[in-house]
């Protein structure tokens, strides 16, 4: 057993589990946050993507232990208030999610890719944001169109690119 300290979502939390945890183990089991998906198991599908310490992460590649002492946010820890983030609005406005099954993952992985502010919101520059992040249902066009929205309402001004 090891001990496990960690930040989520704003709040500290310290949970004793085995060695072998994963992270993604420890955010469902340990703190009750089920918004982080397993899909694959292998790092395939991308449905468990969190920020870890700033970078988007898979969290089904991280063991608890190796990122005890840091900070998390799940998908959960985006709104605030109640309010929706405007990534998730954006999904939600846009139709950028069928079953919602790779949702949280594609979120987080378009929010560390939107954090960064990228110059380019092109196509080639959102589907390469989203490598690694399997959806089966969409054809990801209405994924774009939600990326692209979201960024709007996250930086208008820079809304002409």
């Amino acid at each position: 057993m090891v001990q496990v300290e960690l930040e989520v979502n704003g709040a500290n939390v310290s949970h004793s589990v085995e060695d072998q945890t994963l992270l993604v183990e420890f955010l469902r089991q340990s703190c009750g946050l089920t918004g982080t998906h397993v899909g694959c198991d292998t790092s395939q599908c991308g449905a468990c993507t969190v920020n870890l310490n700033g970078a988007a992460v898979k969290s089904c590649t991280v063991l608890a232990a190796t990122a005890s002492g840091g900070k998390v946010t799940t998908v959960e820890g985006l709104s605030k208030n109640g309010a929706l983030h405007p990534i998730q609005n954006a999904f939600v406005q846009c139709h950028g999610l069928q079953c919602g099954f790779c949702t949280p993952g594609m979120i987080m992985a378009i929010d560390y890719f939107l954090s960064k502010r990228p110059a380019s919101l092109d196509d080639e520059s959102i589907k390469h944001a989203l490598e690694g992040n399997i959806c089966r249902c969409t054809g990801y066009v209405n994924i774009i169109k939600a990326v692209r929205h979201a960024a709007q309402e996250m930086y208008p001004a820079d809304a002409a690119h």
